[in-house]
Parts: structure tokens; sequence; C-alpha cells
């Protein structure tokens, strides 16, 4: 009997504690707050150059602060310096030729003329085959449609030279007329206007900062070949910086366009600090949504917020997470 009442007693006891548990759990399963994490964002510039060459030297390492206009890498580009060097004796010779017009010719100028010209055609001889041997790599998918693209602009370039050469040893021989020295000044803006079109591109070999910011990731090494558009290295704008937030849309209650909140940030000793929304889009059905029911009477979108610090952030950086405390309904 006593086996029998003892039994009775823990039974009791065990049913009793089960509800008091289960009654604890009921009254207190929402007094845990929620949390929503975002993250740390800064507006990031890429930079990368318009020609290809080698990283000769980098002026700035990852972590140096930058200023707008700062040179941070330099390119060895020997092809665009020898281009630069056909332009201008193209310029010089084109300058030539527009002083000779303005003048008689005389028989050592019609014979500089004539010898201008074959050396003019026999580097448009020579375009025209490295023309034709590129054409047929490329349609052999050898090499690139950027070498292609050169060697026929190259091919181009010293026919028209080889053409103006000749016109301007008819006209040494012929005499000059005022169509001809009009002409021939033509002929050198055009030369100019080649030489400062190289110009441009040597000068981009310079690669230089367009913000002031620091310097967050280098790509290449020193000596590596970069093409066209291959980044180089990353700066980043720390004084415009924002917190994106992915929000479910039944916790958008504390978030509106134009309205602030407090977050803190877990990486700074939890700092408080105040937010403004600036932006509030729907990320789509594709990126993430659950059904607020198992029937599944309706989905549950989620938005990509992003709000600004009102005040400056001392040692806030790109990726530190940022919490703002939910409240409950």
């Amino acid at each position: 009997m006593k086996n029998m009442n003892r039994k009775s007693v823990t039974f009791t006891i065990l049913v009793v504690l089960v509800l008091l548990v289960a009654i604890f759990g009921f009254v207190f399963r929402d007094t845990a707050p929620e949390y929503i994490q975002g993250e740390a964002e800064a507006v990031e510039v890429r930079i990368s150059g318009k020609v290809p060459g080698r990283i000769e030297r980098f002026m700035c390492n990852e972590g140096d602060r930058v200023k707008a206009g700062d040179t941070v890498a330099i390119l060895d580009s020997p092809e665009v310096l020898a281009k630069y060097s056909q332009a201008e004796a193209a310029e010089d010779a084109a300058r030539a030729l527009s002083e000779k017009a303005d003048g008689s010719a005389r028989a050592e100028q019609v014979m500089m003329a004539y010898q201008t010209w074959q050396k003019a055609q026999a580097a448009a001889e020579v375009a025209k085959k490295t023309f034709d041997r590129v054409e047929r790599l490329y349609a052999q998918e050898v090499v690139p449609a950027q070498k292609r693209d050169e060697a026929e602009a190259n091919y181009k370039a010293m026919a028209a030279t080889a053409e103006a050469a000749k016109a301007q040893y008819e006209m040494a021989r012929n005499g000059a007329q005022k169509e001809d020295r009009m002409a021939a000044e033509a002929q050198l803006k055009r030369a100019k206007g080649a030489v400062a079109e190289v110009e441009a591109y040597v000068q981009e070999t310079f690669l230089v900062s367009p913000i002031s910011g620091e310097v967050s990731e280098r790509y290449p090494k020193v000596g590596e070949l970069v093409g066209t558009g291959s980044p180089v290295m990353d700066v980043l704008d720390l004084s415009d910086m924002w917190v994106s937030f992915n929000v479910r849309e039944d916790c958008l209650a504390g978030f509106r366009v134009g309205e602030t909140f407090h977050a803190f940030i877990p990486a700074l000793g939890n700092k408080e600090v105040e937010l403004k929304v600036t932006y509030m889009k729907d990320m789509g059905t594709y990126a993430a949504w659950r059904a607020t029911k198992t029937t599944g009477q309706y989905d549950m979108k989620t938005f990509r917020v992003k709000a600004k610090p009102l005040n400056p952030v001392e040692g806030l950086r790109p990726g530190m997470s940022v919490v703002k405390r939910l409240e409950k309904k």
C-alpha cells in the first residue's frame, strides 16, 4: 500500500511539473526579444584602365588614404608609346609638307616629297601584310578581336598617310595651289588630332582615383598584365555609408522611409546609433518569402531596407553587423 501511495505521489508531482512547464512556456514564450540584423556598406569604386599593359608600379598600398585625382598605379604599355611616336612623326611630316606648300617647290623639296611618299607607301604595304596575317589568325580564333581591330586601324592609317604623301609629292611637282595649301593644312590638323588622341591613351597609363577614400583591395601584382577594363584596385568612400537590412514584411512596422530608429553595433561594444530609412524595395518573390500559415493563405515577401546614420559613426566599417530590436506586437 505504501508503494502504491508513493507511486501515486510521484506521478502527481510529475504531472504538476509538466503542467507548470507548459504554463510557463505559454505565458513567457514571447518574452524573449527579437532582433533583425543588417550589414554596414559603403560606396566602393573599382579603378581600371582603358589601355592594356603591365603593372609597373603601385603608388599606394591597401589601407592607405587617397584623394580624388591621386595617381594610384602606373602601367607599362610599349604599344601606346610606339603609337605616340608614330603620331608625332606623322605630325612632323604633315607640318613640313604644309610649310612646303606655302612656298615654291625646289628640286630638293620635290625629291624629299617623293621619298616621303615612297616611305609611307612601304609602311602601308607592311601594315597591309600584317593586317592580312592577323585577319587570318582572327578567322581561326587565334587572336582576339582587339588585335584584329588594332591591325586594321594601323593599316588604314598607314594607307591614308601614303595617299597624303603621294598628294604632297604631286603638289610639290606641279606647284602648290590654294586648294593644295588648304589640303596640306587640313592634313596637319588631322595629324595633330591623332597626336592628341594618342596622348589621351598615354595619360590612361597613369591610373588615378576618382574619389577620396581608402584603398580596400589591390587585384594584380607588380609585373602582371592587365587588359582593357580589368580591375586594378578598389577605393572605399567611408564618408558615404549606410546599413542594409532584409526585412520580412510582417516586421516592417518599424521601418518607414524618412523615419528614424535606433540600433546597436556589436563590433563597437554594442554602441547605439540612430539611423534614418532612405530606401525600401521589394526583393522579389524569387528572393525570399514564406507562408504565414501551413495552409498557405498568403505569402510574406522580403524587402531591402537601407538606412543611413544621422551622425558619423567612428570605427564603423563595411561588413560590420548592425542590429535592431523589433518591437513586440
